[in-house]
């Protein structure tokens, strides 16, 4: 699926680039610098559906206690706290001309921040320990507390007084941007997509690898036979 996922991701990412700087038309309030909604929209919906990916990851292999889950889980740990990031830099260049400042103690902006907090702590709790096991199931506990963050982030806007623009594509109606807006901007949300889906299975590849580097079967895949 790796190269598939990868292939698609670019010929989305290519033609919303496209359709973003090309044929997409300025705001009528905000001119030329609403066009950074086209990495900064995909980014901060990856940031929320990488983190309820690998808390579902986790809660799976918490339960069931699948080493594969929790490979999966931390293969998006880091590729969460990217996108986590990325949201905040461009939400504070997009917030620089509209707001006048770079950062404001908006509820949307600081659980956005407690988000990158959550990612960064997940892989410090994991690398603080040593045992693999213990290491899953600490990391899976805190992963699964701190789920209670992502509605913070998504209805934020509604249950307290915001400067962040308020929903325009997850809610119910007709979305509020015109077509030649919205197609790019779905069409990149697409490409962060599938892009994130190509890492994680690649590192989650890589991860299962690591763990069973002593199992039978590794060295079969290989070609190595164990003494």
């Amino acid at each position: 699926m790796i190269p598939w996922l990868s292939s698609l991701a670019a010929i989305c990412g290519a033609a919303g680039l496209i359709g973003a700087l090309g044929l997409a038309p300025p705001d009528y309030q905000q001119g030329e610098g609403y066009r950074i909604i086209f990495v900064h929209v995909p980014a901060a919906v990856l940031s929320t559906v990488a983190y309820a990916v690998m808390a579902t990851a986790a809660g799976v292999g918490l339960i069931w206690r699948m080493n594969v889950a929790h490979a999966v889980a931390a293969s998006c740990a880091s590729i969460g706290a990217w996108f986590t990031a990325l949201a905040l830099v461009t939400g504070s260049l997009w917030g620089r001309p509209m707001w006048g400042t770079y950062w404001e103690w908006d509820p949307r902006l600081t659980s956005e921040l407690v988000l990158l907090f959550l990612y960064l702590g997940y892989m410090g709790l994991r690398s603080a320990i040593d045992d693999t096991a213990r290491a899953d199931r600490a990391s899976a506990v805190l992963a699964l507390v701190g789920v209670i963050n992502l509605p913070i982030i998504h209805y934020s806007v509604d249950w307290w007084n915001s400067l962040h623009q308020g929903h325009t594509l997850l809610k119910f109606g007709k979305a509020s941007m015109p077509p030649s807006m919205l197609t790019p901007l779905l069409l990149m949300m697409l490409a962060f997509l599938l892009y994130f889906g190509a890492i994680v299975l690649t590192r989650a590849r890589g991860a299962v690898l690591r763990r069973e580097r002593q199992a039978r079967w590794i060295g079969e895949i290989v070609g190595v036979t164990a003494p």
